[in-house]
């Protein structure tokens, strides 16, 4: 059997994250640090001190001592003390790292501290998240994940400053449980996401959501998902359309066919089994509903997945681990 009743779980082990935690940023006085665009995800903490964010396109963001923020698939951006400061690249700071730190400024005034990271999913479902992820989710310190997430904080930032045994392994523990965090504080926010997130919070929409992914090979039918939702068929197409933003079985035929691709990618299955596993009845029918979605045919995918990751060209984020950058030993 293929899938959970929980979207976010599902959603997250297709994507294989990998974990980086960068440098810790020590800052004093004016400055100012400007970021290339990055791909995936990228997760920080202001652990004292304040800064402004930037996203270019978007207006600045001020960010306080406890606020957490997410940049889902971020544009350039800059961190800055004060926003007249010249910017300086990242990259060359970030390579230049001593023990894990960055520092701006004379030690002895430090007045801001971040810390954080970021993860790389695998290629082949990452815009399962990305798609309905904005540039920013911001968290204040006051709000009412605040608190749970400040005892995190304290922990990531301990394991980060610190090389205990088993490090890692509670690296990417916290920095997971950060991101599902930060995931599920985005999804209760006012002017909840378009997309399959937000609607987890709908009692109706998120049901049927649930079921569908909890048996995906079931055949099912608007009807047998209207009643889960308690709606009738025209309501429950409409507000499921209008939340998620695809209708229901064309979602569901997205799903299964992003479960296929992760399958037909690691070999765990045969093109057969897989069919029966999204339910469908046939080789052929599965066959065809993949093409239309994939746009090629699952021997195809699966070969040339096979034959790039003999290559050493194999997606990213696949071994799910984490690491520190490497200007951190």
């Amino acid at each position: 059997m293929l899938g959970s009743s929980d979207p976010i779980a599902d959603a997250i082990g297709l994507l294989r994250p990998r974990t980086v935690v960068e440098p810790r940023l020590h800052a004093a006085g004016p400055w100012a640090v400007r970021f290339d665009p990055f791909p995936h995800v990228k997760l920080g903490v202001v652990v004292r001190g304040e800064c402004q964010l930037a996203l270019e396109g978007h207006e600045p963001v001020l960010l306080s001592a406890g606020d957490f923020y997410l940049l889902g698939n971020p544009p350039p951006y800059v961190l800055a003390g004060t926003l007249t400061a010249e910017p300086r690249p990242a990259k060359p700071l970030w390579d230049s790292a001593a023990n894990g730190a960055v520092r701006i400024g004379a030690e002895a005034d430090e007045d801001t501290y971040l810390c954080g990271g970021h993860f790389t999913f695998d290629d082949t479902n990452a815009s399962i998240l990305l798609d309905v992820l904005p540039p920013l989710v911001h968290v204040h310190a006051a709000d009412p994940r605040g608190k749970l997430l400040a005892h995190l904080s304290e922990l990531l930032v301990t394991e980060v400053e610190t090389t205990a045994v088993g490090g890692s392994l509670v690296l990417d523990h916290l920095a997971q449980i950060l991101f599902v965090h930060m995931l599920r504080a985005h999804a209760d926010q006012a002017g909840r996401p378009t997309g399959w997130l937000g609607a987890l919070n709908d009692d109706g929409i998120g049901a049927a959501l649930r079921a569908m992914h909890a048996d995906v090979a079931h055949r099912w039918t608007l009807e047998e998902l209207a009643g889960i939702s308690r709606m009738s068929r025209s309501a429950f197409a409409a507000s499921f359309k209008s939340q998620v933003g695809t209708a229901p079985l064309e979602y569901l035929i997205e799903w299964r066919m992003s479960l296929a691709r992760d399958a037909l990618r690691r070999g765990t299955r045969s093109i057969s089994e897989l069919a029966f596993a999204t339910g469908y009845q046939s080789e052929s029918a599965f066959s065809t509903a993949f093409r239309r979605v994939v746009g090629s045919s699952p021997k195809q995918f699966r070969d040339t997945a096979h034959r790039a990751a003999n290559s050493g060209c194999g997606s990213r984020g696949s071994p799910k681990a984490v690491t520190r950058s490497p200007a951190q030993g």
